[in-house]
This record gives C-alpha cells, sequence and structure tokens, in this order.
C-alpha cells in the first residue's frame, strides 16, 4: 500500500485531562474545541495555513473581552484524528498518510481552508499535497483505491462533492476492464493486478499462472465488501466501461455479491428486497453469462420478497433461454399468493415459451381440443396404423427440446402432488411442449397417474380433458400395461390403448409374414427367367447366386403391402366400431 510522509520534526502533542497540547517555549493563544476534545494551540502556525481559522480568529478580536474564547468547530467533517493530523501538517511534524485516511484528512483540510489561497511560504498547502498524493498514487493501485472508496462511506456527502467517490469508481472499473484473451502474466507485467496481496500474487504464479477463470475473479471477491449503492455504481462504471469485459465475469462477481450479502427465504428483510433488485438490475443481457441455476434461485427469492413483476419477468426471460440446463428441483419454485399452489406454474409455461421461441420458433405448442381426439370416438384408418410402426421411434426432433420436453414431464409429476393445483393449470403446462418434441408419453402417463391419484374427487369432464394430452401410440409395452389395469383413467382410455397394443402387434406378425410370402414369389421368378435361356441376360446380366440375398427384405415387404392386410384391416375396423358402439 502506499503512503506518503510530510513534515519533519518530531511529535510533541500530549495529553492533560482529555485537552490536547503542543510542547512549547511559546504560551498558547488559541483554544478549538473539536467534538469532546480541546486543544491548546497557537496562532501563527495555525493561522497561516487554515483560512477558516484565520477568519474566526478575525471576527472574536472585534469583541471586546479579556478571557480567551474557544472556537468551536461544530460541524467539523470527521473525527478529531483528522484535524490532529492537520494541525500538525501546520507545525511541521512528520504525519503519514495512506489510503485508509486520506479522505478523512482531505474533507479536514478542505473544511479548515488549507488551501493556496492563505499559504505564506513558497510550499505547497494540505490540499494540494492531498490531490497529488491521491491521483499520482491513490488512484493509480487496485487496492488502494478500493480501501480508499471504502472509506468514503463515513463522509459520503464531503466525499461526493470533492470527487474522491468518483474517481475512486473511475479507477477500479480501469482496474478490472482485462480483456478475455489477455493472458494473466501479461495482466501482472502490465501492472492491472499490482499492489494486490502479495501472498495472493505469489499463490497464482507458483500454481502456473492459474486459470483464466480464478485469475480474473479475484475483483469479484473484493467489490463484494462493498455496501449496496457504492458496489451497484461500480459495476455500472464497469459494464460502460470503453474496454469490454466478459459478461461471464460480471455474472461471476453479481453471484459472489448475492451469495454474501442477500440472506435465505427465511430471513429475507426490506434491505434483501433492494439487494435483489440491483443484482436483477445488473445481470448482463448475453446469454449463459449466468447459469441457469443461479437465476432460478433468484428467481425463488423473488417470488417470496414480492418484488416488482418487471423484475420477475427478466429473470424469467433469462432462465428460459437456458431452460435446458435447469433441473427439476430448481424449477421447484414457491409460490406465496391466494391461490394456495405451492409453486409458481405460470413462470415455469413462461420460461418454456421463451426457450421455445429462441430455439425452434416456427413449432407450435400442443393443442389436444384442435388437433387430438380421442381414439376410440374416431375409426383408426390405415395411415394411423403404418404410424403406430413407428411410435417409440428416434424423433426428428432437436435434442434441446425433447430435453426440455423430459424436464417438462418430470416437472409434472412433482406438481402433480399439489392437492391445489388445478386441472387447467397441468394441461396447459403440458401443452406448452410441441407434440414432436415427446418421443415417448411414459413420463407424461406418470404425471397424469399421480395427478389422479391425488386428486380422485375431480369430476368426470375435467378427468377426461386431463387425459385428453395423453398419445396412446407413444407409450411403450410396459407403460401400456400398467395404464390398461389403471382404475382411475376412463373407459375410453383404456379401450384405446388395448386397441392401439392390439394393432401394433398385429402389424408386427403381419410384416413378418409378407416378408417371407414376398422373398418365395421373387425367387421362383428369378428361377423362370434363368431357365429360359435368354442369351443376351445370359451374357450381360446373369444374376449371380447372392443377389437374392442382397435384396432388401424393406423392399420385397413394401411391393406386398397394397394386397396382404386387407383382411386383417377389415377384422379391426370391425372390432374398433362394435367396441365404440359398447361405449
Amino acid at each position: 500500500m502506499k503512503f506518503m510522509e510530510l513534515g519533519f520534526r518530531p511529535d510533541t502533542f500530549y495529553t492533560v485531562e482529555s485537552v490536547r497540547s503542543v510542547s512549547s517555549d511559546l504560551l498558547n493563544d488559541l483554544v478549538i474545541q473539536v467534538k469532546s476534545t480541546k486543544y491548546l494551540l497557537h496562532k501563527f502556525p495555525m493561522l497561516s495555513k487554515c483560512l477558516r481559522l484565520k477568519n474566526l480568529v478575525s471576527s472574536q478580536e472585534t469583541e471586546t473581552s479579556q478571557e480567551q474564547q474557544v472556537i468551536q468547530l461544530v460541524d467539523f467533517p470527521g473525527e478529531t484524528e483528522a484535524f490532529e493530523l492537520c494541525a500538525k501538517f501546520c507545525y511541521g511534524i512528520t504525519i503519514t498518510l495512506c489510503a485508509h485516511n486520506v479522505v478523512a484528512v482531505r474533507c479536514a483540510a478542505e473544511y479548515l481552508g488549507m488551501t493556496e489561497e492563505v499559504e505564506l511560504g513558497e510550499t505547497e498547502n494540505l490540499v494540494q499535497r492531498l490531490e497529488l498524493f491521491l491521483s499520482s498514487c491513490v488512484f493509480k493501485s487496485w487496492r488502494d483505491s478500493f480501501v480508499t472508496l471504502q472509506t468514503t462511506k463515513v463522509l459520503p456527502l464531503w466525499s461526493e462533492d470533492l470527487g474522491i467517490t468518483n474517481r475512486c469508481i473511475e479507477a477500479i472499473a480501469n482496474g478490472v476492464n482485462v480483456s478475455p484473451g489477455e493472458d494473466f502474466s501479461t495482466q501482472l507485467e502490465t501492472g492491472l493486478l499490482r499492489n494486490r496481496s502479495r501472498i495472493r500474487r505469489d499463490e497464482i504464479l507458483c500454481n502456473g499462472g492459474g486459470s483464466k477463470a480464478e485469475s480474473l475473479r479475484w475483483w469479484g471477491e473484493d467489490l463484494a465488501e462493498l455496501g449496496l449503492d457504492l458496489y451497484r455504481r461500480t459495476m455500472v462504471a464497469i459494464k460502460s466501461s470503453n474496454r469490454k469485459i466478459s459478461p461471464r465475469l460480471i455474472g461471476n462477481a453479481l453471484r459472489i455479491y448475492a451469495s454474501k450479502w442477500l440472506p435465505s427465504i427465511e430471513e429475507s428483510s426490506r434491505d434483501s428486497n433492494l439487494i435483489l433488485e440491483s443484482v436483477i438490475s445488473l445481470l448482463p443481457e448475453e446469454k449463459s453469462s449466468v447459469p441457469c441455476s443461479f437465476l432460478l434461485q433468484l428467481l425463488k427469492m423473488a417470488n417470496v420478497m414480492n418484488i416488482s413483476h418487471s423484475s420477475k419477468m427478466e429473470l424469467a426471460i433469462k432462465a428460459g433461454n437456458q431452460l435446458d440446463k435447469a433441473t427439476v428441483s430448481e424449477l421447484l419454485i414457491p409460490l406465496s399468493d391466494k391461490s394456495g399452489m405451492l409453486y409458481d406454474v405460470d413462470v415455469v409455461a413462461m420460461m418454456v415459451k421463451q426457450f421455445l421461441s429462441q430455439i425452434s420458433p416456427e413449432i407450435r405448442p400442443t393443442r389436444t381440443t384442435e388437433h387430438r381426439r380421442s381414439r376410440s370416438e374416431e375409426n383408426i384408418n390405415l395411415e394411423e396404423i403404418q404410424e403406430i410402426r413407428g411410435s417409440l421411434s428416434t424423433s426428428s426432433s432437436p435434442p434441446l427440446l425433447s430435453k426440455v420436453a423430459k424436464l417438462v414431464d418430470s416437472y409434472l409429476q412433482e406438481i402433480a402432488r399439489d392437492v391445489n393445483l388445478t386441472v387447467s393449470k397441468f394441461v396447459e403446462l403440458a401443452e406448452s411442449i410441441p407434440d414432436v418434441s415427446r418421443i415417448c408419453h411414459d413420463d407424461l402417463y406418470k404425471a397424469i397417474d399421480i395427478y389422479l391419484q391425488v386428486h380422485e374427487k375431480i369430476e368426470k369432464c375435467e378427468r377426461k380433458k386431463l387425459c385428453r394430452i395423453l398419445d396412446c401410440k407413444k407409450l411403450s409395452v410396459e407403460a401400456s400395461k400398467k395404464a390398461a389395469q389403471n382404475e382411475l383413467l376412463p373407459l375410453r382410455v383404456i379401450v384405446q390403448i388395448l386397441f392401439v397394443e392390439q394393432a401394433r402387434a398385429t402389424i408386427a406378425t403381419t410384416t413378418n409374414n409378407i416378408t417371407t410370402n414376398e422373398t418365395a414369389v421373387l425367387k421362383r421368378s428369378f428361377t423362370t427367367r434363368r431357365e429360359e435361356g435368354i442369351e443376351e441376360e445370359r451374357d450381360e446380366a446373369k444374376p449371380s447366386g447372392g443377389f437374392l440375398q442382397s435384396t432388401p427384405s424393406r423392399f420385397m415387404a413394401l411391393c406386398a403391402i397394397p394386397r396382404q392386410p386387407k383382411k386383417m384391416l377389415c377384422k379391426l375396423l370391425s372390432i374398433s366400431r362394435s367396441l365404440s358402439q359398447r361405449i
């Protein structure tokens, strides 16, 4: 830490019964009261450098009084230590200035008027000396600037008027705006980390320079010591500086500050609201600059603390942009309103909508009321039979969409246990996922089953509405077996499951038969052509014995599809009509 010494005389101040005096052959002729301390001093050294004292003494001399009057410095900024340092400077006694006391002494010198206007000698007065020390030493060092900024909170108004606060913030911002591609060793050489703790620098160097994240996150740990107002102003200066700093580093600094100052949800207070609002307002705009887990943690606190709606929406949008990185437990955001629901389902639905808008805008959410009816209410035609073949095959949906679909289905299983969760909320969130994103409906079925177990007394129409979002063709064999025996499901859904499983098994059997029959037909065809003894085909394109084995079986099966399964389809359709009539 930088320091400056002024004066050359030894310290001759002493105390007698709470009165501070100076050892001298001359009698004291100046009495000054600062706070609760009285000083017995001399006019000549003090008035030659302090314009305020000179004016006060002049006004006292016009009054006729035989008693020595005491000059009261009622509104003196700071404590008596700062005044005593100014007084020692007037006497030429050695004083030491550093980042810890320079603000207090600078404010005291300004109050006493220790400027060039009153200086009788050729040397600079204390104000000029202090300004030189600040500009040439303090503001050139990160550590000194930071310590000085912390001391301004004792005299905030004076520090603002003298420009000390703004200059400290500017110096700190210039010290942390490091280019993301700049090597850490270069930072040490250029002095961007100068005057940091020697232990910390030696530790980083001994570890081979440390990782880039570790070497650049130290400033976030330092700034976390600041109060809210100074921290907010410093972070704004860092973000708006001409030299761009990585958004991830800014996000990391905000995480450090939040973890230090934001209490647990149970210990929230008014100050916590202000801190949370400030942290949200400082979040970088860039995607992934802050982890999704941190955003969701802030969102949980925002719901409990009842902060502004705009701040909540900002968090939801930022979290929605990286919803694929969230976990189910992180999405369980408590809700504190009159609805009685345990979790905020609406904000999760908003995050899903935001994720879909920036991942795949052309994919629309599922709407069962428009696009899907219960399969027991309509005849299943040939196209749907063909659809059953690939019901559990690999989907063309983007991987991130499939991941979010599984996340939402798992989330539905958790919130289904909430006795106050309505069917409309459940269905709305389930339908927010595009149908193409759900490769399998097993997880969705589990969520519906849990909901029906917890809400056994829901009306029949709501039960149908809930189950209408389930696509039985996308259930696995194991899930279909369990669903077919589930007494909580509507009867029509059970019939639909049984019909789909029967059709699926029949299609598999038919496909095997088609492949066997067509292989025999092709064998006879090639044998006949070979026996005709056509010379051109024998010489130019005589079929080899391996050609038959290399013919794709799917091609042979395809040739037989139009004429083979007619009887089977008629039988299935008649069964479907019969079941529908019974229901």
